[in-house]
């Protein structure tokens, strides 16, 4: 099949003038490679490798040289400050450390959801957004327990 390709007509019709040179037969290489016929020994297959390890060693370093390099023009970025997700920070942000109404709540959940909801956030943020939605529903659910209770005393 790849014969015919090589020596496929042009767009004149005309036909190649070489074909190649090479016959390749993929079933008599398979068949040769498992007859048992070509050793290769451990000692020598080893040191290949060894050798063969130690120049992709050098090229990545090199590689990673040249990176720093060129990204050391690059204007640097101040770090993103991550939201906490410690269930005392959070309290704060939602406003739990002053008393509320039981129809607070609600409001307060949705709230909070609309900018730390892990849909509305960035994808490398959204395991955290998720931890942070989980610990502020826990923390409005204790606190509306607390109130309902507090209510009918």
């Amino acid at each position: 099949m790849l014969d015919d390709l090589f020596v496929a007509p042009d767009k004149d019709g005309e036909e190649a003038a070489t074909r190649p040179s090479i016959p390749f037969d993929y079933l008599s290489v398979a068949d040769e490679l498992h007859s048992g016929r070509i050793k290769v020994s451990g000692s020598g297959f080893a040191t290949e490798y060894r050798e063969a390890g130690a120049d992709l060693a050098a090229e990545f370093a090199a590689l990673l040289d040249h990176a720093k390099l060129a990204l050391a023009g690059e204007e640097t970025r101040p770090e993103e400050k991550l939201p906490p997700i410690d269930p005392e920070s959070i309290a704060v942000e939602l406003g739990l450390n002053t008393p509320k109404a039981v129809a607070d709540f609600g409001r307060m959940r949705r709230s909070f959801a609309f900018s730390n909801h892990p849909d509305r956030v960035a994808p490398h943020l959204r395991q955290r957004a998720m931890i942070r939605m989980q610990v502020a529903n826990m923390l409005i659910d204790e606190a509306k327990r607390r109130a309902l209770a507090g209510a009918r005393r």
